[in-house]
């Protein structure tokens, strides 16, 4: 496992264990609408990314964050990877508020899902043909394939409400801040080439 990647899931597991010992003390990391709870801090925006609220939460996004960031680290290397997931955390966690704000939500997220989500997007970009297979029901699909039913799934779950407790815009807002911060590197690319 490459060194980023395998630092992100040790801050979480670690997160994790520490919640576990002392839940209290992590109340103000969680990211909490604005005006809620214990209150917005900036710092919850890269926070709430790291925290999980069960064991399951925890594996599924740590087996994500290992099967596809491992994959994109080695594309990206190190730097660039690690800004590209911090970006989707964050783009994750501002589409959380404006929802938080609309629809008078008020209960405080936790979970690196927004910056698994961007990852599942880098990785139908540059694998787009490889296989991904689904765990319910068990069916293997190309990966561009894969991302794109789960981001329809994930709107509408969002829009309906059929899953509630599930931040679901969040994980729409991973994939967005990834699309938008690739396509600003494609494009950056781009003008560097022509100034050459």
């Amino acid at each position: 496992m490459l060194p980023v990647t395998t630092a992100l899931i040790a801050t979480s597991v670690a997160m994790f264990l520490l919640q576990s010992v002392a839940p209290g003390a992590f109340v103000g990391l969680a990211l909490w609408p604005l005006g809620e709870g214990a209150g917005f801090g900036p710092w919850q925006l890269i926070t709430y990314g790291f925290l999980h609220g069960s064991l399951l939460h925890l594996a599924f996004n740590m087996f994500a964050l290992y099967m596809f960031g491992s994959a994109i680290e080695r594309v990206f290397g190190g730097r660039r990877y690690l800004i590209y997931y911090l970006v989707c955390v964050v783009s994750a966690a501002i589409t959380q508020l404006v929802f938080a704000s609309v629809s008078g939500v008020v209960y405080p997220t936790v979970g690196a899902s927004g910056g698994v989500f961007g990852l599942l997007l880098a990785y139908a970009k540059y694998f787009p043909n490889n296989r991904i297979m689904l765990l319910f029901p068990p069916i293997p699909m190309p990966a561009r394939v894969f991302v794109a039913l789960y981001a329809v799934l994930e709107l509408f779950l969002g829009v309906s409400g059929a899953e509630g407790g599930v931040a679901h815009f969040a994980h729409l807002g991973g994939l967005v801040g990834g699309f938008l911060l690739l396509h600003y590197w494609r494009g950056a690319g781009s003008r560097g080439r022509s100034m050459r």
